[in-house]
């Protein structure tokens, strides 16, 4: 089995004082994506660049305190590719690869972070903006090589993924385009949203407001996803959201893949 975790840390060391790194050590991941790493590589070195027997992969953002990917990996990549636009969002911080070629398969995993536009017109016109260009890149990789990307997508796709749809449909995270953007990756663009090939259930959300009592009344959104290659999502076994504790305002997502590299 191969198994994948992803995670948004809300602050890679505010995480690590919340328990993180005890419960990465005991979740047996072969690859763990984290995002919103809030740090910069001087933050990280010596500290968090290793965890729970795997070696990290990062790419942060120029600003300090912002954004951050980052991919742990118990089996060395044959490559590591850290953003995909340099023209703007590669300054972000949202995009890190690891790579696998063998002769038998070509093979990914990648962390991405997807932006919020809940904080005013701007970011979510730039949120529209990566959208735009994140689509044509994963259809490139499609073509390429078989992936898993993991990370927050910041986008419930359907009702059933938010507690208060009816209230959240001029909010962003559930506008029609941007849940119109993902059901065309998963159809047209022909990904897979694994988790949901597995478990069709109400109330499987990964993320609270920390308004309210939101996280006590599971008034959530699920909006950390794991999206695979049709070959590799008809691999996948199990799923868990991780409730027992909290590290940070999301929940660790992990699905165990039928397969090893």
């Amino acid at each position: 089995m191969f198994r994948i975790v992803t995670l948004n840390l809300n602050g890679i060391r505010s995480a690590a004082d919340k328990g993180w790194l005890d419960w990465a050590a005991q979740t047996g991941a072969d690859c763990m994506g984290v995002q919103e790493l809030k740090a910069v590589p001087d933050q990280i070195e010596g500290r968090l660049d290793r965890v729970a027997g795997m070696d990290g992969h990062f790419h942060c953002a120029a600003r300090k305190g912002y954004s951050g990917v980052g991919l742990y990996t118990r089996k060395a990549p044959s490559a590591v590719v850290t953003g995909f636009d340099p023209d703007e969002f590669d300054a972000e911080g949202r995009w890190v690869e690891t790579r696998w070629d063998t002769r038998r398969r070509k093979f990914s995993v990648v962390s991405c972070y997807f932006p919020s536009g809940s904080s005013g017109e701007d970011r979510q016109a730039a949120k529209y903006r990566f959208l735009d260009k994140v689509y044509p890149h994963l259809m490139r990789l499609k073509r390429g090589r078989e992936f898993v990307l993991v990370g927050d997508i910041n986008i419930a796709h359907q009702p059933i993924d938010l507690k208060n749809w009816r209230a959240n449909q001029k909010n962003s995270g559930f506008l029609p385009e941007e849940r119109a953007w993902l059901t065309r990756l998963l159809t047209e663009g022909g990904l897979v949203d694994v988790f949901r090939t597995l478990n069709p259930n109400p109330e499987q959300y990964t993320w609270w407001s920390n308004r309210g009592q939101a996280w006590a009344k599971n008034v959530g959104w699920r909006l950390d996803y794991q999206l695979a290659t049709p070959g590799i999502a008809a691999r996948a076994r199990r799923e868990s959201i991780y409730l027992d504790q909290r590290f940070s305002d999301h929940a660790p997502l992990t699905i165990d893949y039928d397969f090893e590299l």
